[in-house]
């Protein structure tokens, strides 16, 4: 047996170990060196946000020096509401919370409390119930109650800033309503105390559930046309708004 016959044979070249070319070796190179990927939604998600936000508090701003009546307070909640339904719930506390903030820095922390409770919370409130599609009648009471709860926020509010109890002047305003209605009546009889507190807290509460109403056939109409519908209304309703178009 020849020396080279005993000699270990060499090991077959892998193809796969190959050096790269010099033009994959530059591919390489301009892929480690390109910026990581920005998802587009999110800074889209952070301009909505803020621009709904600002919305919000200027059509509140508007109406408190320029009040035109009650066409711009059914839009309070309104822009917030469209960023639950558009962002999510995260995004409509920070609408919010941003609504507030800018109010405070415009108009004082005071006025900027006025806003926020209930307005701000009844916009993601409503916003809550749309998304998770209830009916008009859940959320219309539930918005009642968080409003008729603002209305004895904002009293105790501007009592403690004014030094008056401001309770005293609603309690007068529904005496007179209630005489009034006592007279047409020919009743005789004068309302009693706890009748006139408790007209003052049904009037409070009606009052809230008609604004609500037209709160949701607002957003009924503007959301279709955004493309974030909201539940449908009540046939009656529907059938009502036919008629009128």
């Amino acid at each position: 047996m020849s020396i080279l016959d005993s000699l270990p044979d060499e090991p077959e070249e892998d193809p796969s170990s190959e050096s790269p070319t010099p033009q994959n070796h530059w591919l390489d190179k301009e892929q480690q060196l390109m910026p990581p990927k920005i998802k587009a939604d999110a800074p889209l998600r952070m301009v909505e946000t803020a621009f709904l936000a600002s919305t919000a508090s200027l059509i509140w701003f508007i109406n408190f020096y320029f009040p035109l009546g009650p066409v711009l307070r059914i839009f309070f909640p309104v822009p917030i509401a469209l960023v639950y339904l558009r962002r999510g719930k995260r995004a409509a506390w920070m609408a919010a919370l941003t609504s507030g903030l800018l109010l405070t820095v415009l108009m004082g922390p005071a006025r900027s409390l006025l806003f926020v409770m209930p307005y701000g919370f009844m916009g993601v409130l409503l916003g809550a119930t749309w998304c998770r599609r209830v009916p008009w009648i859940v959320s219309i009471t539930l918005g009642t109650l968080l409003g008729t709860l603002g209305v004895f926020f904002r009293l105790w509010l501007l009592s403690v800033l004014s030094g008056e109890d401001l309770w005293i002047y609603v309690i007068s305003q529904v005496t007179e309503f209630i005489e009034w209605v006592f007279f047409n009546l020919s009743l005789l009889t004068s309302p009693s105390v706890f009748l006139i507190q408790v007209g003052a807290i049904a009037l409070i509460i009606l009052n809230n559930f008609i604004y609500l109403f037209v709160v949701h056939l607002a957003a009924w109409l503007l959301f279709d046309r955004l493309g974030n519908p909201i539940p449908r209304p009540p046939h009656w309703v529907q059938v009502l708004m036919d008629y009128e178009g």
